[in-house]
């Protein structure tokens, strides 16, 4: 048995948009019956692409999540429906039937993802079929995978350990994109932006970078030390939205520099001045 999922690694996501093209220029205007209707030329994006802006200058980050159907174990769509309009095939793709589903608006509003977009046109919702077309044509991946010029997309088939999707599964890492709607995702990611703390030493009497400098994050259960790097640069990544840390900054000859931060937002210290014992 295939079962298909999706591993989308935002760490590589160079934000160039192919895999929404891809989708645009699979679907737009051409019906992939019975499968899906013509997705119109505007007003629906089965592959939307975020962009997340993290710190403030000269420390920014960008980075892009794309977010297509997740195609759930426990889609909310399907229960709605109710009727057999939308469904989930044994291998895990949720289809709208672009017949059956005609007229039913509702099932435009029944996913927390907001991925369901309806056709004024043609009194129907739709939404990524992940080209169930092609695959069962024997196509090994949507359009959206094959078009991605990093492989930040990863599509396989779940049930082959060997699978790429199956062994980024296994390294534990992944995490869906709202764990709290505890709807089976088969749509998980890596390196999904969160904030950070970050700054730059400088001792004060040579005015020099601080290189070599042991800065601690302290706080929330946890402790993390790092070492600046010859520009006196050091950064944690990947901490939680409104928690509170201390950040230790010392080095031998030096006074010992304590600061807390709350990370409500990314967090950039500047330069942080060390003065001599």
């Amino acid at each position: 048995m295939t079962r298909y999922g999706m591993v989308i690694n935002v760490a590589h996501c160079i934000g160039c948009y192919n895999c929404f093209i891809a989708c645009k220029d699979e679907h737009c205007e051409i019906d992939h019956l019975p499968y899906a209707a013509a997705q119109p030329l505007r007003g629906q994006t089965w592959m939307r692409v975020i962009e997340t802006e993290r710190g403030r200058y000269p420390k920014v980050k960008v980075d892009y999540t794309a977010i297509p159907c997740m195609h759930c174990d426990k889609p909310l769509c399907v229960e709605v429906a109710g009727d057999g309009s939308v469904y989930r095939r044994p291998d895990g793709i949720v289809i709208v039937d672009p017949e059956k589903a005609k007229g039913r608006r509702d099932i435009v509003s029944s996913c927390p993802y907001r991925v369901i977009y309806w056709n004024e046109e043609k009194q129907l919702p739709q939404k990524c079929t992940l080209c169930a077309h092609l695959l069962d044509a024997g196509w090994k991946q949507p359009r959206c995978a094959e078009a991605c010029p990093t492989n930040a997309i990863v599509f396989g088939d779940l049930d082959d350990p060997e699978s790429e999707v199956s062994k980024l599964l296994s390294a534990g890492r992944v995490e869906v994109l709202h764990p709290e709607y505890g709807l089976g995702e088969k749509v998980w990611y890596l390196g999904l932006p969160k904030n950070f703390v970050a700054g730059a030493v400088v001792f004060g009497d040579t005015d020099q970078c601080g290189a070599g400098v042991t800065v601690t994050l302290e706080g929330e259960g946890m402790t993390a030390s790092t070492v600046t790097d010859v520009y006196g640069d050091f950064e944690f990544e990947g901490l939680p939205k409104d928690a509170s840390y201390t950040v230790r900054i010392s080095s031998p000859g030096y006074q010992e520099v304590v600061i807390p931060v709350r990370t409500n937002v990314s967090v950039y210290l500047g330069d942080v001045v060390l003065a001599k014992a």
